[in-house]
């Protein structure tokens, strides 16, 4: 074994200890996969990082991002509280940077409490069939009438979205995470009084996460969406975590550039770890 810096940040918080934590294990080159894979299942956190040299050139470091069941291309709050992490880490004071990982390459740019990331393209869009939307209601114990829209966002975990009439409807699933046939996300709006412009919820028991504190792929899938089908015109803000006690603040914008996810990183524990 040896010691690795280590990092644990609180991703998206809208509260202390409102967001979504991801532990960051640093220069981690020296590390195999079952390492790694033992680490992820052992943390129990939604998403467990390792952060190594990278392999493109146009990149400041390479990313594998591992939830306690698997290893996942891409995922939004690995990457933002990772890059918060390598960057207090190496000292790094710059605007911009490159992630690399299994999607490629993904930019970032700092906030003013944190990173926020350009949402990469859709491995997977447009509406879902008949049938797999069938499915999904039914692990939802929905109504199929209550919904409004749906398409798939998948951009590496593999999210079909679900669109609610409200915020109210969202919160008030109780979902059937056993037969649940693949990742979920839901979105509904609140009223203009809300704490946010939208509800999010986010369901990935085949990951080993039934739900997800707070989603920065999901988001990133559905502003790719909400964007292109002209269903906001504006930059806006999501809520999410609130079932299981938190209260995850996203915010989601678009420019010249694309589609950017956003939110405050606060590292809570700094240190280093025997692996």
């Amino acid at each position: 074994m040896a010691a690795h810096p280590f990092r644990q940040v609180d991703v998206f918080p809208g509260s202390p200890l409102g967001g979504n934590p991801v532990a960051v294990v640093l220069d981690a080159d020296d590390l195999d996969d079952a390492t790694m894979r033992e680490f992820a299942r052992w943390t129990n956190l939604s998403e467990t990082t390792f952060v190594l040299r990278p392999v493109n050139e146009r990149a400041d470091y390479r990313l594998r991002i591992f939830t306690p069941a698997e290893e996942l291309p891409f995922a939004g709050h690995p990457t933002l509280g990772s890059a918060s992490a390598w960057a207090d880490h190496t000292g790094f004071q710059g605007d911009r940077l490159v992630q690399e990982c299994g999607v490629g390459l993904v930019d970032l740019r700092r906030t003013q409490d944190g990173f926020a990331l350009a949402a990469p393209p859709l491995i997977r869009s447009g509406a879902p069939t008949a049938e797999d939307l069938a499915a999904a209601v039914a692990s939802l114990r929905i109504e199929p009438g209550g919904v409004v829209d749906a398409q798939w966002t998948d951009n590496g975990p593999g999210w079909l979205a679900i669109r609610l009439p409200d915020a109210a409807a969202v919160l008030a699933v109780v979902p059937d995470f056993e037969h649940m046939p693949y990742p979920i996300g839901l979105v509904g709006p609140h009223p203009g009084d809300g704490p946010a412009d939208f509800e999010v919820r986010a369901f990935v028991p085949g990951l080993g996460v039934p739900e997800d504190p707070v989603t920065g792929s999901l988001n990133a899938g559905i502003g790719t969406w909400f964007f292109g089908a002209g269903i906001v015109d504006a930059g806006y803000t999501v809520r999410q975590g609130t079932v299981l006690g938190g209260n995850g603040l996203v915010r989601i914008d678009r420019d010249a550039e694309g589609v950017w996810v956003s939110g405050a990183c606060t590292t809570l524990v700094s240190g280093s770890v025997a692996l």
